[in-house]
């Protein structure tokens, strides 16, 4: 049903869709997202999550997905930092997404943690900086167009 949904929406030029799908390689798999011309993979600073990234870069490329980038999410040191670099399974990272337990508190309390917590504001506003910046190197806009 997304699949349908999504192949089926009309868009302009100058706008991007972003979906937050859920996590593992079940939607790869299933190709419910062929139609996707970019992902970020988001991952944790653990070998399991890494292996999962580097299934998702496999499938990805199965349906000839081939612009992928990798976040770093709960990232408390410089040693989770330097573990996501260096175990990447050969894409790009964008950037590191902070550990705080303030997500977790926000959660809780029902509000979006983007709200509620300017670190983590100033993290994502660098990472789609970083995008931006690699897009215009492959000679994308922000947009997806040439």
């Amino acid at each position: 049903m997304l699949k349908t949904l999504l192949t089926h929406l009309l868009f302009r030029k100058d706008e991007v869709l972003i979906l937050d799908m859920y996590a593992g390689v079940e939607h790869l798999g299933r190709a419910t997202v062929d139609f996707v011309d970019a992902m970020l993979v988001v991952v944790e600073p653990t070998r399991r999550s890494l292996a999962t990234a580097a299934q998702i870069k496999e499938l990805a490329s199965h349906i000839g997905l081939t612009r992928l980038w990798l976040v770093g999410n709960k990232v408390r040191t410089p040693e989770d930092r330097g573990f996501v670099e260096a175990n990447s399974p050969g894409l790009p990272v964008l950037g590191h997404l902070p550990y705080t337990p303030l997500a977790q508190e926000a959660d809780r309390a029902g509000e979006a943690a983007y709200d509620t917590i300017p670190q983590m504001v100033e993290a994502a506003r660098s990472i789609a900086a970083t995008l931006e910046k690699q897009l215009v190197a492959q000679g994308v806009s922000a947009t997806g167009q040439p």
